[in-house]
């Protein structure tokens, strides 16, 4: 299985979501809060190109955030990544 890497904040529902898509698939995944750390927000935002919450790594793959990884698995690709 990929690594797997969720940079969050506290009280985002949309990383709520995304971390509990996760959990019901049994993955398991490093999360990188950003709340109140300014630092750790810019080295997101610098490797993702975002700056929003949640951003997401599978292995490699920056698949983004809460909607593109609903969206992998409503097309059946995200365990195939989680895989690879």
């Amino acid at each position: 299985m990929q690594p797997v890497i969720v940079y969050s904040s506290d009280y985002c529902p949309y990383c709520m979501r995304a971390k509990q898509l996760l959990a019901s698939k049994n993955v398991a995944f490093e999360e990188i809060r950003v709340d109140g750390k300014p630092q750790l927000r810019a080295e997101m935002a610098q490797k993702a190109g975002r700056t929003s919450v949640p951003q997401i790594w599978i292995g490699s793959t920056h698949v983004g955030g809460c909607d593109d990884l609903f969206a992998l698995e409503r097309s059946g690709k995200l365990d195939a990544l989680l895989e690879a």
